[in-house]
Formats: C-alpha cells, structure tokens, sequence
C-alpha cells in the first residue's frame, strides 16, 4: 500500500438502514470512509447489502430484479411478504458534505422507486445521480463478453450514468418511444387505423433522444479506451469501442445530420419493422465491442480469468476517470471480486483501491484473502443477515 491517496473526494457511505429490504427485516450499520470487506457463508445476505446500495443510482439495481420482489420474506411463509414495501436509506458522504438519501417502494404492487434527499421528496430516479455515483460487478457479470449485447449495452450505461445524469431519461424515453412505435405498427399490422401524426412523433424522439444516447455512449468508450492504457498493475488493458450503424454515422457526419438519418430510415422501415415486431435500425442495435489490447484478440475469445481480469481493469479505469473529471471518485460493489484472482493481481486490486481513495464494498467467503488490506479496510461479519464488525 505504497502509492499516494489523489486529492479526489470520495463518496462513502457513513450510514446504511435497510427496512424490509431481501433478508433484512431491519438493520443498520455505521461505516467510515475506509473500504468494507463482508466475509461470510453463501447465502448469509452479503450481496443483499451491495445490491442495496446500488439502488443508490438510477435503475433496477445490480441483480436487475422486479421492484416487488425484493420485499423481505417471513422465513415460515416464503409466500408472504413481511412488509408492504421496502427502503434503503443512507447518510452519504459527498463534495456537498453529509447528504440523507433514501429510496424504496411504499407497497409491493408498485413499480415505481420513490426517492427521497434530505426528507424531500425527488421527481425521479435521476435525482440520484446528482449525490451519488457507482459502479458494481458481480459472478453473473463474468459472462459479459460472452452474452448478448444487451448487456454489455446497459453496463456502459450505468459507466454513462456517473458522468451524466440526464442519459438515465434519454435512454428511458427511447426505449419507450420504440416500444410504443411497436405497438403501433403491429396494431396496423392487425388492420387497425394507424396515427400516422403520433407515430412520427415517435419516430422524431427515438432520432432525437437516439442519436444523444449513441453519442454518449460512443464518448464513454472513446474515453475510456485511452484510460485504459493507462492502466496501471497486472490487469490486462482492454481496447473498447462502440460499434453499430450509429456510432459509424457519428463518426462521419453531425448529430443533426445523423437525427435525420435515423429518423428517415424509420419511415422507411414502418413495414418491415411491422413484421419482424422490432425496430431493424437505431441505438438498441449497437454493442460494445472489448478487446485484449496486448494480445488483439476478442475478449469472447481470452479465458475467464482475463476475461474477470479486464472487466476489473475497466471498472477500475472508470473510477480513475471519475476522479480525474468529477473530482469524485464513486462507490464500488465489488460481489466476489477477488474469488479466482491469483496473488499478484488481488494484491494489485487492493493497491489501487486503496491509491485510488476508494469506498469500495467488497464480499468473500474468505476474509484471509482480504488480509493484505490490513487497517486500509473495516471489516464486518455477516451471518444470517445479522452484520457485525470483524
């Protein structure tokens, strides 16, 4: 633990109180701004914390569950909910000092996330990302390279969302717009008069708020690729690059123009799009293409632990940007990140975290592997979601 703290801030949490919130019927928990390691058994509830704190930002959170089922459950009635909603609530540590956010749902029939700052009540989700910034992996996530593009699509918009705030509502109101432009067209497909006034206005917002989403996107990757060489430690750079038929128009022509490419080739795709039940052309397409910087190969092609290795290196170039950009350096939900890491590199991740000036939650079965962390890190004890400091 050698290398200097940057004079970024970091945001840490100074107080956790969940309330009905998976196996938690209530708990709370102080923390300092150190990182926090969170050893137990499987199943003792330590990624039922993480995934709490990442609802702390915009979106369904790192498991991506339905809002309903995250309700704590009576252990002799798996059926019944033990409350009619849940919430997390934190006192957030941030540049504009000691901030109160909480967040839940009011009954188990919502699916709509309530936000609270400071005890008023926020407009959206989006509010969140004005306090608070993170960024999470998890075992599920080690399949990134290797799964659909959808995937890989919304982890470079939750990277979007610690820069921009608004890019939450834009990708929200496109996918909306498309959906609702499908819907549309299948009702014409049915033989059903077909609003040809609201599908345009459909079709001028997934152009509009489309080409904003791909450009934000296609920035992120650009930035990050070049952070990534500058990587520090034994995690291999990664190469990034955000490919499809809208970055390609990006890259050769004006926003403006690329808006009315998109929008024209919606119209001409209404009859096409009616029968595949999709749009054929727009930002849902494109993907984000990884690489191997030092061996030029696909990230699909590395194995898993190079493939573990470069989401890490990632993540890790992420919260170095932040730092740099933001002056903030973001929360890190670190789900058995250091399962399958060799020596050098677990070593290296904890350098960095440490250099980095991190808050970084991080799980284990194992708390002998976190040991190199030494007095950098407090460390806590969860057994049967009870949490106790270790």
């Amino acid at each position: 633990m050698e290398r200097t703290v940057p004079a970024a801030l970091r945001l840490s949490v100074a107080q956790l109180t969940l309330t009905g919130f998976r196996s938690y019927a209530g708990l709370r928990i102080e923390t300092d701004p150190r990182p926090v390691v969170l050893t137990g058994a499987n199943g003792a509830g330590k990624t039922n914390l993480l995934e709490a704190l990442s609802f702390l930002v915009p979106g369904r959170g790192l498991r991506r569950a339905r809002l309903s089922d995250i309700a704590c459950r009576l252990p002799q009635d798996v059926d019944a909910p033990l409350s009619c909603g849940w919430a997390v609530a934190v006192h957030m540590r941030g540049s504009a000092g000691l901030v109160n956010i909480g967040t839940g749902i009011a009954d188990d029939t919502s699916d709509r996330r309530l936000v609270r700052i400071d005890g008023a009540g926020a407009r959206g989700q989006a509010a969140l990302s004005e306090h608070v910034s993170a960024v999470w992996l998890t075992p599920r996530m080690d399949r990134l390279f290797a799964d659909g593009a959808s995937a890989r699509r919304r982890f470079l918009d939750r990277l979007v969302f610690g820069f921009d705030a608004a890019h939450a509502g834009r990708v929200s109101a496109y996918e909306h717009s498309m959906r609702e432009r499908s819907r549309l067209l299948r009702d014409g497909q049915a033989g059903q008069p077909v609003d040809s006034v609201w599908i345009n206005t459909l079709e001028d917002t997934m152009a509009t708020r489309g080409i904003a989403v791909a450009a934000a996107r296609r920035d992120m990757a650009l930035r990050l690729d070049e952070a990534c060489i500058r990587g520090v430690g034994p995690f291999p750079a990664a190469s990034l690059r955000l490919i499809g038929d809208v970055p390609d128009w990006l890259a050769e022509m004006p926003a403006l123009d690329a808006e009315d490419r998109l929008r024209q080739g919606l119209a001409r795709a209404r009859r096409g799009d009616a029968m595949a039940a999709a749009a054929a052309v727009g930002p849902h397409k494109d993907d984000l293409e990884v690489r191997h910087r030092g061996k030029g190969l696909p990230a699909a092609d590395c194995s898993t632990g190079e493939q573990k290795a470069m989401l890490i290196a990632i993540v890790l170039a992420d919260a170095r940007l932040q730092a740099a950009e933001r002056g903030t350096v973001p929360l890190l939900l670190l789900d058995e990140v250091v399962a399958h890491l060799d020596d050098i590199r677990r070593h290296a991740l904890f350098d960095e975290l440490v250099a980095l000036n991190a808050q970084a939650w991080m799980t284990g079965t194992d708390a002998e592997l976190f040991s190199p962390l030494g007095s950098w890190a407090q460390r806590f004890t969860v057994a049967d979601a009870i949490v106790s400091p270790s």
